[in-house]
C-alpha cells in the first residue's frame, strides 16, 4: 500500500496551473492532490478528502471543529493568504494542527488593487468605458484623485502600503487603527484621527481591517451616515466588515457616491443588489492575487509545511498556534 504522505491543495485555481513553487514538497516525498471541483470544498468534502493528508494548502474552505475531529492525519493548515476567519484556530490547537499563514506576501498586491479601485471611481472610469462601448462619445467631467482626502481604516501591512502609494498623489491621508504605528504615520505624513473624524472628512474610505467578532458590520448604517454623499467606499478586506444591505441603501438613495468591492459577505455574491448599481465596481476577491504575490504565497506555504515536517518553527509570527509544534497530534 502506498503510504506516501499527501498535501491537499484546495485552492481550485491551481488545478490547471503550473506550480513550480510546490516542487520542493514533491522532492521531499509528498504527493500533491489538487481540488478539481472548480469551487471551494464544502465541510463534508474537505473531511472526505483528508485521510492520509499531512497538510493542506488552504483556500477559503471551512476548517471547523468537526473537520479537525475527523482529520486525524492532518498536521498543518498552510493558508494561501492572510485571512483566517474560516479556520477554527482553537479547535486546530486542541487537535495539534499548526495553522501557518502567508503573512508578508501579498500586501503590496492588495495595495495596488486598492489604488486601482480608488482611481477608477475617482475618474469615473467605468462610466466612460460604458459610454464609448455603447456608441456615445461624451467628454464628461470627473472628480479626480490628486490631492483628495483618503481615509485608511486599519494601518497594518496593507494600509501602510496604500498610504505609501497615496504619497505620490499628494493626498491628505487620514488613518484610524486601534493600535496605530505612530512612527510610520509620522514618517509618511499620515494623520491619525478618530474613526468618526475619518469618515466625516475623507473623500475615499478604504478598509483594511481583519475580520473578527468586533469588526463584523464595522461599517454599519450609523457609520455610513457619517460619510459625505460625494465619498467612495473601498473594501478589499473581508465582506462581512460592511453591512451590505445598509451600503446598498445608501448608494441607492444617493447618500454615498460609489463603492469598489473586492470582498462580499457571501461569495460569490450573485443576487446581491450591489451588483445592480452603476456606481459600484466589483471583483471576485482578486486583490491579493497578482503573479508575484501568488508565487510568494505558494513558496511561503511550502516552506511552512516543510518546516513543520522537520519539527521546526516556520518563522516568527507565521504560525498562529506555535504551541502545537512541540507536541504530538491528538488522536481525537
Amino acid at each position: 500500500m502506498d503510504r506516501k504522505p499527501k498535501i491537499l491543495v484546495t485552492v481550485q485555481q491551481f488545478a490547471d496551473r503550473e506550480t513550480p513553487e510546490l516542487r520542493p514538497l514533491e522532492e521531499a516525498g509528498f504527493e500533491i492532490l489538487l481540488n478539481r471541483r472548480g469551487r471551494p470544498l464544502t465541510e463534508q468534502e474537505l473531511i472526505d478528502s483528508l485521510p492520509g493528508v499531512f497538510a493542506t494548502l488552504a483556500g477559503g474552505e471551512p476548517y471547523t471543529a468537526r473537520v479537525f475531529e475527523h482529520a486525524t492525519d492532518l498536521r498543518v493548515v498552510a493558508r494561501f493568504g492572510v485571512g483566517y476567519d474560516q479556520i477554527d484556530v482553537p479547535a486546530a490547537t486542541r487537535h495539534g494542527v499548526a495553522v501557518a499563514m502567508a503573512f508578508g506576501t501579498n500586501h503590496e498586491s492588495v495595495a495596488d488593487y486598492t489604488l486601482a479601485l480608488m482611481l477608477a471611481l475617482a475618474v469615473d472610469l467605468r462610466a466612460h468605458h460604458e459610454q464609448v462601448k455603447g456608441g456615445r462619445w461624451i467628454t464628461d467631467f470627473h472628480r479626480g484623485f490628486w490631492r483628495a482626502t483618503v481615509g485608511i481604516v486599519g494601518l497594518g501591512r496593507i494600509g501602510k502600503a496604500v498610504a505609501r502609494r497615496c504619497q505620490g498623489f499628494e493626498t491628505r491621508t487620514l488613518a484610524y487603527d486601534p493600535v496605530p504605528d505612530t512612527i510610520f504615520a509620522r514618517d509618511h505624513g499620515v494623520h491619525l484621527v478618530p474613526l468618526d473624524t475619518l469618515l466625516r472628512e475623507a473623500d475615499i474610505v478604504t478598509l483594511h481591517l481583519p475580520l473578527a467578532a468586533e469588526t463584523v458590520r464595522f461599517i454599519n448604517r450609523d457609520r455610513l451616515a457619517l460619510m459625505r454623499p460625494t465619498a467612495f467606499l473601498i473594501n478589499t478586506a473581508r465582506g462581512a466588515i460592511v453591512d451590505e444591505e445598509a451600503l446598498a441603501e445608501a448608494l441607492t438613495a444617493g447618500r454615498l457616491a460609489g463603492a469598489g468591492l473586492d470582498a462580499f459577505t457571501v461569495e460569490p455574491p450573485f443576487g446581491s443588489p450591489l451588483l445592480t448599481l452603476d456606481r459600484v465596481i466589483v471583483s471576485p476577491h482578486a486583490a491579493g492575487s497578482d503573479e508575484r504575490a501568488t508565487a510568494a504565497m505558494l513558496m511561503r506555504c511550502a516552506d511552512s509545511i516543510l518546516a513543520v515536517a522537520r519539527g521546526e518553527d516556520p518563522g516568527p509570527g507565521l504560525v498562529l498556534n506555535p504551541e502545537v509544534l512541540t507536541r504530538e497530534r491528538s488522536p481525537s
